[in-house]
């Protein structure tokens, strides 16, 4: 089991300090703005919960990356979906057996993992496009470090299709979290 909640209190933060007049600026992720951004994350923070619950609505979760559907309250919407999505991985059994998200059955324990890639990832995407801090815990790192780096392993380009671009290579003494960022095709040097 991994503690999905100081990543989420993190992302949270980051969320906090985003004003309305960045909300159409462009983030790291290809042709996403902020406001489509945080649309992402309010869904992908109730798909990745339903999904730690086993509820049968985690079935057809795909959750959308659209700047037009970003609820009005998106400032408290948003921080509560992330507290209840971390909540949720708490319970030991959201990490048994099989269950569903993004339209795909897996085992759970990996939609854990990949329910903290995203967090991660997409805090810093966040981060890079506010111009906000962003420190995801260690043992967060080290789980999505140990998660992109199987993903880039020559033969898994099918499997990063859609979840990430090419590698940015980053030196192997680089800290574990610029690794980890190159491994999902982003580009540590953004961030500074």
């Amino acid at each position: 089991m991994l503690d999905l909640a100081p990543t989420a209190r993190a992302v949270a933060d980051v969320v906090a300090g985003v004003r309305d007049d960045q909300l159409h600026d462009p983030t790291p992720c290809d042709d996403m703005t902020v406001a489509a951004l945080l649309d992402h994350l309010h869904g992908l923070a109730w798909a990745f919960r339903v999904a730690a619950q086993k509820s049968p609505e985690a079935a057809g979760t795909a959750p959308s990356a659209d700047a037009a559907h970003l609820v009005a309250d998106w400032r408290t919407a948003v921080p509560a979906r992330l507290d209840a999505l971390a909540q949720a991985w708490r319970e030991p059994a959201a990490w048994e057996g099989f269950t569903a998200v993004g339209g795909m059955d897996l085992p759970a324990d990996v939609a854990g993992v990949i329910a903290l890639d995203e967090l991660v990832l997409h805090g810093w995407d966040l981060a890079v496009a506010t111009g906000r801090p962003f420190v995801p815990d260690d043992d967060a790192v080290a789980a999505v470090l140990e998660f992109t780096t199987a993903m880039s392993a020559p033969g898994e380009e099918a499997s990063r299709e859609g979840l990430f671009g090419p590698v940015v290579p980053v030196a192997q003494d680089a800290p574990a979290f610029h690794r980890a960022l190159g491994n999902s095709g982003r580009d540590p040097r953004r961030g500074r």
